[in-house]
């Protein structure tokens, strides 16, 4: 069964600082999904690969003051999607032409495109900033014909939204299994034809150049694995990325440059940016 651990970590004093190191840490550590706030940070990770004693090391030497306070809870796999029903997901309208709900919502706003997504143990849903700013630039890009590679696809609701508005082929890749699965799923409950590839940056080797890569994933993978990203993508792509915070801009731009890619445009959501990249 596909069990997850919601970590909680308060903090006082808190910062966004404090919030975004802490995710750094903690995804090094295995956490594939993060929700900040004004007290603290919730963190996700598979229930077998949960281990309290690394969390305690990462606090012991975590290098801002502050007292923290731990708590974790057991999601059972079965609960997730009652758990988004009741608490979390409910329909949403992305740049009035989006709306992106669950198989088991009733009252559903009309709209151009219609995604259904059942989240299971997967991010992406719209509701979070870095998702919907994605969403955003993917309904206002030309994307008619051209063939995408979405990195950490998720759900696979960006990957969705492409191929509904035109998109050619469309190669979404994920490293978590269940997320895959989740994936996989939710391309039959849409009936879009997308290659879904169960893997990391590796799996980008293989597959041909794209015209737009997308990755909604988080600073530290993105500086990691840019290199590849750039290495899958046409002179005069287009790159967009999101899963961070304004002051990481300068540190992905950087990189992104050693790899023949410029910045074009940035967007934000609340503490969350999106940026549009092109290469030369």
């Amino acid at each position: 069964m596909n069990d997850y651990i919601t970590l909680r970590i308060d903090a006082e004093p808190c910062s966004e600082d404090m919030t975004d190191l802490l995710a750094a840490f903690l995804c090094d550590a295995g956490y594939d999904s993060f929700e900040p706030d004004e007290k603290g940070l919730s963190a996700y990770i598979p229930a077998a690969a949960f281990d309290e004693e690394v969390v305690k090391d990462i606090l012991a030497d975590f290098p801002m003051e502050a007292r923290f306070t731990l708590s974790n809870t057991l999601v059972k796999g079965e609960d997730w999607n009652e758990e988004w029903e009741k608490n979390y997901f409910k329909p949403i309208v992305i740049g009035g032409e989006c709306v992106v709900h669950s198989s088991f919502h009733k009252d559903v706003p009309e709209a151009k495109f219609d995604i259904v997504i059942d989240p299971k143990m997967a991010f992406g849903t719209g509701h979070h900033s870095t998702t919907s700013l994605m969403m955003r630039y993917i309904l206002e890009s030309d994307v008619a014909g051209k063939d995408i590679i979405d990195m950490g696809t998720g759900t696979g609701i960006l990957s969705i939204l492409a191929k509904m508005r035109g998109a050619g082929n469309v190669s979404g890749i994920e490293i978590d299994t269940p997320a895959w699965q989740n994936a996989v799923e939710n391309c039959r409950l849409n009936n879009v034809d997308i290659d879904m590839i169960n893997g990391d940056a590796a799996a980008l080797a293989p597959l041909s150049p794209a015209d737009i890569l997308f990755a909604n994933i988080n600073r530290n993978i993105i500086l990691q694995d840019i290199d590849k990203y750039a290495g899958r993508l046409k002179s005069g792509g287009t790159m967009l990325l999101s899963g961070f915070y304004e002051e990481d801009i300068p540190l992905i731009e950087a990189e992104a440059r050693k790899h023949g890619l410029h910045l074009k445009e940035k967007r934000k959501d609340k503490d969350w940016c999106a940026i549009r990249m092109v290469k030369v």
